[in-house]
């Protein structure tokens, strides 16, 4: 059944814009563009090919032939980005038996899937941080336009140290444990340390991401302390930033996130523990901050059913989740900059939305939480040329809620019109009422 959606899917699309040249015209009700403090109403956006080519005031009546979509009762946006999923998974008591049962092709059909819902929630580019590689292929054929689903920028394997958080072997019996090195995304040594991002080069990766600390739900029992020596971070950073990469660092404890943002890092993932003194350099350096509080939030709920989780993991699970959030309210008020983040994976594909009404609870703005989403995402991404915001001549991600987010966060998980590159892959045709097409 999924396959036979997405080729329908991909047959919508065709027709949709099937007419060399055609301009589609979103008459927009409520607009926010991704960069102002303030929503303007009443506005057109002109579309040709994959780019805006104007935002007018008013409603632009269409010529013959242009495909002219009423949003009149909507808000519409820059297409969502997510800097933090892991686009392969997703958790579920099975989740440590399956790295012994799925194939790549189980993996890769699961997350074709993710993929497109990521994109039906609204999400038009998602950052993946680390899989097996399937994300890589992935990223590919959503390129080449063979599936569907958002923009990827992908990290491929996360590197990680003997043992650590992202040692792919944590929790194997030791004839299976072997000694994975820098191809399998572990290093214990600068040299090792650049190789293991050249490879990450080699393999088509577009961001590297580390562990900096222990994590939630690897089977090993610190999910605090750091993990990377100076020098080790050196060679990944230094090595990162001469291939031209984004960097970013799992990290829960305060001392290995401090070490990864004096290193240079460019944002600091899940920071359950940051102190005072880490968010002053993070604001001193630029480090973006990424909070995840969806993902606190779920292996929290979990952890308490038993036999969800190893006992291990429920027990870091309790530990850490419910501090997240707090720890986000604290970096927000002192002034660290925010990209949105959710670590969709460890909580179900498509509800990366809730993260919004998370941020607002502890007193976010709704508009900054929008902003984190769209431009904020774009300039840590290093992509805010192209995306983050509804301008002319940047390309035509654009979604639209059914509602006012500004007045009630919740609307947005009710993304009714998902254009992407000038695509319509959720939405009506000129004519046709506003649904899913799937």
């Amino acid at each position: 059944m999924k396959i036979l959606r997405s080729i329908a899917c991909l047959i919508f699309i065709l027709v949709a814009n099937s007419a060399l040249g055609q301009r589609t015209i979103l008459h927009c009700g409520k607009l926010i563009d991704g960069k102002s403090d303030q929503m303007v109403t009443q506005m057109s956006i002109v579309i040709e090919g994959n780019k805006i080519v104007s935002i007018d005031k008013g409603y632009t009546r269409g010529a013959s032939g242009d495909n002219v979509i009423d949003l009149k009762d909507k808000t519409v946006m820059p297409g969502l980005m997510d800097m933090h999923v892991h686009i392969e998974g997703q958790t579920s008591p099975t989740r440590y038996v399956e790295s012994f049962t799925l194939n790549p092709a189980d993996i890769a059909y699961n997350a074709q899937g993710y993929a497109e819902t990521t994109l039906m929630a609204g999400f038009t580019t998602i950052r993946d941080l680390g899989g097996t590689g399937v994300n890589i292929a992935l990223k590919k054929a959503i390129n080449a336009g063979k599936v569907i689903g958002p923009n990827i920028y992908t990290a491929g394997k996360t590197i990680a140290t003997t043992g650590g958080h992202g040692d792919p072997t944590n929790g194997w019996k030791k004839e299976l444990m072997g000694d994975p090195g820098p191809e399998d995304g572990v290093v214990n040594s600068e040299a090792e340390a650049r190789k293991a991002v050249r490879q990450r080069y080699k393999d088509g990766s577009d961001v590297i991401k580390i562990t900096a600390t222990g994590g939630v739900l690897s089977v090993a029992k610190d999910g605090q302390g750091p993990q990377f020596k100076a020098d080790e971070l050196k060679g990944i950073i230094e090595t990162a930033n001469e291939y031209g990469f984004v960097t970013a660092a799992h990290a829960h404890g305060d001392e290995g996130m401090r070490r990864a943002v004096e290193a240079g890092i460019s944002s600091i993932e899940h920071g359950t523990f940051m102190s005072d003194e880490t968010m002053n350099l993070m604001i001193q350096k630029g480090t973006y901050y990424v909070p995840t509080i969806s993902a606190g939030k779920f292996v929290v709920e979990k952890a308490k059913i038993p036999g969800f989780f190893p006992p291990v993991v429920a027990r870091k699970a309790l530990e850490v989740g419910p501090k997240i959030q707090g720890t986000f309210q604290k970096a927000y008020a002192r002034g660290v900059k925010i990209a949105f983040g959710t670590d969709a994976a460890v909580f179900p594909h498509g509800d990366n939305w809730k993260e919004f009404g998370y941020m607002v609870e502890v007193g976010m703005k709704p508009m900054e939480t929008i902003k984190s989403a769209t431009m904020s995402a774009a300039q840590l991404l290093r992509i805010d040329d192209q995306y983050g915001s509804l301008e002319a001549g940047k390309i035509a991600d654009i979604v639209a809620v059914d509602g006012d987010p500004i007045r009630d966060i919740s609307v947005m998980g009710k993304v009714i019109f998902v254009m992407k590159g000038g695509t319509i892959f959720k939405g009506g045709l000129q004519g046709q009422a506003l649904g899913t097409r799937r």
